[in-house]
């Protein structure tokens, strides 16, 4: 093909908006969704509906292009099973208080269970203390206490009388012992009395009083049973009255709960150990409630209370969004408080974490923050193959101390999990983790851009609604509109597609929206637009001013006028983490005798990557294939960025390259009023760069620094041309004749631009033209050759 010199008209594809119903956003309806993303909503959709385990999802793709919003607006739509989202209790369990149980209840039961047995027992708090705090219950007490007080004396008194008539006394010691002494008349004996008696009198006392004992301790035997009897009769008589202050509560609460057979089994429960455990109300208040403010909670005995630690209010699909997801966010703790010194914990210090508020529904997170937290990767995939949840002590673990804790009863699991990463994490996780792809098996990939067609545009347009309506901007008209999405196809760097960073877009508009309101405008047009773009650039232009200024001053030598030998302006792009712009480099080419070698001056000393060493290995073989057919070329060439103290990597370069150094071979000059950008293969064929934009631009803006000419321009590969989204100044340039972009097909169309010259086209013996650049340079090569 020839070489073509681009219209205006191919430089920019405006937005016409055929399809557009209307004139500003107000009347444009929103989308519920978010734009160019139907590959990843096909893949959540999917995933949401298999219920088997391990179908969670990876959403992967480059920040800013709306992952969460699309999955959150998703799921706020998904169609889920209302039988599946439960409210979840901690209950002490009456057997074994180191494991509490978990109730499950339907959503919005459980703070209507917790409430209706908090209520009981703090009715109970105040109705037992009164059942025991009146006269028929102690007078029920006092008969049972009277009649084993009769019984002990009865019993006394008549082990009393048999000592007496055998002449010894039964008597009770200061330390309440009973002990049998000898009588010396109505005395007792003292020791020298007792000591003046025979022999045998002293033995018949000791006999009778061995028979006494014998007695005695069959006598405290009975005594034992009878106060054993009667701390049971006792017993029986505050359960009895327990019995009839709460029955009637409990039995209440068990209608109310007829259908939850869990609840009716830990009411059943809850009532014995009340009945069982009555002197729990019957204990000062005050401890009480000093170890309730230990622990921030009510004043009510701990061992009675219901841990709600999951509550539905509303039957929605349970969504949660974890920013910061450490391990006790995530699986929930353990929590303790201190009394007196002491420190305890109990069920009721039991605390849920995110995996258990999303239990039924759906849980979020940036796969990063996740692996970045200790032990957190480990835990949640052991919870996902168990599909349970236990709330296990990361301390405990850890530490590998042997402190007493609780082990409640595990939860089970039934959740979708969504990470958001990029494609590094991704891979790494694929290829470091097996577990991964079992746990994980979809992934739901997002574009970074779309197609842009007349309907894309429209949809485009929605979209640019929805952001102004949900932040509650100032509406955009029609042009405003057309000028977002015009940017949005430069930041793709395609005529033909749209960026989906919707980030990015979202941010233009709030800005515009300012623009616009510092203007005191009513509607978001075209020039607030251009302004916040404006406003935009100049925040983080300043690396490029700095360049600029040394086209300005003269530190950076640029030539945009005239002719030099072996010398051509090759087109660079310098960025930073936001910003991106072009500006020109100068590359010469210098030859002296030698053996065909070409020498990268950049990749000698360090300072060239290897897809530009790449670059200018392929730019040697292609020129061997041009002048070294039948003998070796007599030349070394040595080719270099000049004033480049950085490094250069990318083979954009290389038909500038091969242009100097034909021009240093031929001796023919190249023009300096024209840059060009674009690599090249084997066969000398232009290929497609990036930045080509930046690169025009650049080269425009320098142009002006050093003064401009109407036959100043830019060469670029034919196959960047629908890259094209140049700013409107360089258009109008184009437009009036003042600065030209042609397209080229091959290196020697970029020769023939430079040195007015045709490359030239080989014989079949290998031979070119003398008139031709490739033909001049062949003889000054046969020259050297002989």
């Amino acid at each position: 093909m020839a070489i073509e010199r681009l219209e205006a008209g191919c430089l920019y594809a405006p937005a016409e908006l055929e399809k557009l119903p209307c004139k500003s956003t107000k009347e444009l309806p929103p989308i519920d969704e978010i734009v160019g993303q139907t590959r990843a909503q096909k893949a959540v959709e999917f995933a949401m509906s298999i219920k088997e385990k391990g179908y969670n999802i990876y959403a992967v793709g480059q920040n800013g292009l709306g992952k969460r919003t699309m999955v959150l607006r998703y799921l706020n739509r998904h169609q889920h099973d209302e039988n599946a989202i439960f409210d979840w209790c901690y209950v002490a369990n009456f057997d074994d208080i180191r494991t509490p149980r978990v109730l499950q209840l339907p959503f919005g039961i459980g703070t209507q269970f917790k409430a209706d047995v908090e209520r009981v027992i703090m009715k109970l708090v105040n109705a037992i203390p009164l059942a025991f705090d009146n006269e028929l219950y102690f007078s029920r007490a006092d008969r049972l206490k009277n009649q084993l007080a009769t019984k002990q004396a009865i019993e006394l008194e008549r082990i009393t009388k048999e000592a007496q008539q055998k002449g010894i006394s039964l008597t009770i010691t200061n330390q309440g012992d009973y002990q049998f002494v000898a009588m010396n008349g109505e005395e007792l004996h003292t020791e020298e009395s007792f000591d003046a008696l025979s022999k045998r009198e002293q033995e018949e006392f000791g006999t009778r009083i061995d028979e006494l004992e014998v007695e005695l301790r069959t006598m405290v035997r009975q005594l034992t049973e009878w106060e054993d009897g009667y701390s049971e009769k006792i017993k029986k008589l505050n359960e009895d009255v327990t019995r009839d202050v709460i029955g009637h509560f409990i039995q209440n609460l068990k209608k109310e709960y007829a259908d939850y057979a869990e609840v009716k089994g830990y009411l059943t429960d809850l009532q014995k150990d009340i009945i069982e455990n009555s002197d729990i109300f019957l204990e000062e208040s005050g401890e009480q409630g000093e170890i309730a403010s230990a622990s921030l909670d009510k004043k009510l005995p701990r061992r009675y209370k219901v841990n709600l630690i999951v509550s539905h209010k509303q039957q929605q699909l349970p969504i949660v969004v974890e920013e910061n997801p450490n391990y006790h966010r995530l699986f929930g703790s353990i929590e303790t408080a201190t009394f007196k010194g002491t420190v305890f914990t109990d069920f009721s210090l039991i605390r849920a974490g995110s995996l258990h508020k999303a239990n039924g529904g759906v849980l979020l997170m940036d796969a990063q923050k996740v692996l970045e937290q200790p032990y957190v990767w480990d835990g949640l995939k052991r919870a996902l193959r168990a599909r349970q949840l236990s709330f296990t002590s990361l301390e405990k673990e850890v530490t590998l101390t042997g402190a007493v804790s609780l082990d409640p009863e595990p939860i089970p699991l039934d959740i979708k999990i969504i990470l958001f990463g990029d494609y590094r994490t991704y891979q790494l996780l694929q290829h470091y983790d097996p577990e991964f792809g079992e746990l994980f098996r979809v992934t739901a990939d997002f574009e970074d851009e779309m197609r842009r067609t007349p309907d894309s545009e429209l949809h485009y347009a929605r979209f640019i609604s929805s952001v102004v309506h949900d932040n509650n901007l100032l509406h955009c008209d029609k042009k405003a509109i057309a000028r977002i999405i015009e940017h949005s196809s430069r930041v793709s760097g395609d005529q033909s597609k749209l960026s989906l960073h919707s980030a990015q877009i979202a941010n233009l508009l709030r800005e515009s929206n300012y623009v616009a309101k510092q203007a005191n405008a009513n509607m978001i047009r075209t020039g607030h637009v251009e302004e916040a773009l404006r406003n935009q650039e100049l925040r983080v232009s300043r690396l490029k001013d700095s360049v600029m200024e040394t086209f300005i001053n003269g530190t950076t030598l640029i030539h945009t006028h005239g002719e030099a030998v072996g010398q051509v302006n090759a087109l660079s792009v310098l960025s930073t983490s936001d910003y991106m712009f072009g500006a020109p480099n100068r590359i010469t080419a210098t030859t002296c005798y030698g053996d065909g070698e070409v020498i990268d001056i950049e990749r000698s000393v360090d300072l060239g990557g290897s897809i530009h060493s790449k670059g200018v290995m392929i730019l040697s073989a292609y020129l061997s294939s041009v002048f070294g057919r039948n003998a070796r070329v007599p030349l070394t060439t040595t080719i270099t960025f000049e004033q480049s103290y950085g490094g250069v990597d990318g083979d954009s370069a290389s038909m500038a390259e091969f242009c100097a150094v034909v021009s240093a071979f031929a001796k023919q000059p190249n023009r300096q009023d024209i840059a060009i950008t674009g690599s090249m293969n084997q066969f000398g064929e232009a290929q497609p760069i990036g930045g080509v934009n930046e690169k025009i631009e650049g080269f425009f803006d320098v142009c002006g620094i050093k003064g401009r000419a109407p036959t100043q321009g830019v060469i670029i590969p034919r196959s960047n041309v629908h890259n094209l989204m140049l700013r409107s100044d360089v258009v109008k340039a184009v437009e009036k004749g003042e600065f030209h972009i042609w397209a080229i097909d091959h290196v020697t169309e970029a020769i023939e631009l430079f040195t007015g010259k045709p490359a030239g086209e080989a014989s079949l013996e290998g031979s070119y033209p003398i008139d031709t650049v490739f033909g001049l340079a062949q003889a000054k090569l046969n020259a050297l050759r002989k």
